[in-house]
């Protein structure tokens, strides 16, 4: 069999831990491949997709700022993609032809079911904050899932009101701090970069949520935001972004590589000493 090829296009990609994720599954798997990290500046995204095929490339994961703007490039999109407009996950098939996806919805729910099993989507609303690609991902999915009622938190409210409206979900939006966001809410989604590393921290008391609640913080740099911090002290389950990394992964190297892989409290060490 032929050395197997997949990566991820970002600008910047340095920073990412997916090689060192997909490295881990192709040593296990004893599979002849490789996962490589492919800088790809916006103005030559074009060239760069429509090239992965002649360059041998099963295909490849997209992360920022290309979620959206690869779009046009591929041939066909799954039911996911098309319903949140960005893709994630691109597959070459056998001639040539690209198809694109989002895995970030799915991987979500993987790790909100594994890390939080307690949680279940019923009659309580889930407060989303952020408006952008991995915000409607994450709506999607928790809409599908059967969650009634979403509350958006966002600086822009237009962004807000566009989201709900182009996902056709029950939602109210609210302004940024506005904390009566939270009264009686059972799941928080922080999906903005605020208590990121380099970033600002994410403020907001917790105090308002339901006493079970679970807080998701779908930033992984650190592991331990202050937003998770904070939820630890209130007794919440607190849930770091790995997780969602992880899980978003599977489906993409079993299309490039042809082996499901698992994720394990073993796979999740080894990539936080990437970090």
């Amino acid at each position: 069999m032929s050395h197997l090829l997949a990566g991820v296009m970002g600008c910047p990609v340095h920073h990412s831990l997916s090689p060192r994720l997909h490295g881990y599954w192709l040593e296990q798997l004893g599979i002849e491949g490789s996962y490589l990290p492919l800088a790809v500046s916006p103005d030559r995204l074009g060239e760069a997709v429509r090239g992965l095929p002649a360059l041998g490339f099963r295909g490849a994961n997209v992360t920022i700022p290309h979620k959206e703007a690869v779009i046009p490039f591929l041939d066909e999109l799954g039911e996911t993609a098309k319903r949140i407009g960005a893709v994630n996950t691109i597959v070459v098939r056998q001639d040539g032809s690209l198809f694109g996806d989002s895995t970030d919805g799915t991987g979500f729910m993987a790790a909100l079911r594994q890390e939080a099993p307690q949680w279940k989507a019923g009659a309580v609303p889930v407060v989303v904050l952020g408006a952008g690609g991995a915000a409607r991902a994450v709506v999607d999915v928790l809409h599908r899932a059967g969650v009634p009622e979403f509350r958006l938190v966002n600086r822009t409210r237009d962004r807000a009101e566009a989201l709900a409206h182009h996902l056709g979900v029950n939602a109210r939006v609210f302004d940024w701090g506005d904390e009566v966001a939270l009264e009686g809410a059972g799941l928080l989604i922080n999906t903005t970069s605020l208590g990121m590393v380099s970033r600002p921290p994410m403020e907001l008391e917790l105090g308002k949520l339901l006493p079970d609640s679970v807080v998701f913080d779908l930033v992984y740099n650190p592991l331990e935001t202050g937003l998770l911090r904070e939820a630890a002290q209130h007794g919440f389950a607190a849930l770091n972004g790995l997780g969602m990394l992880l899980h978003q992964a599977v489906p993409g190297f079993e299309a490039w590589f042809g082996i499901r892989p698992s994720v394990t409290s073993s796979l999740r060490q080894y990539v936080e000493v990437g970090l």
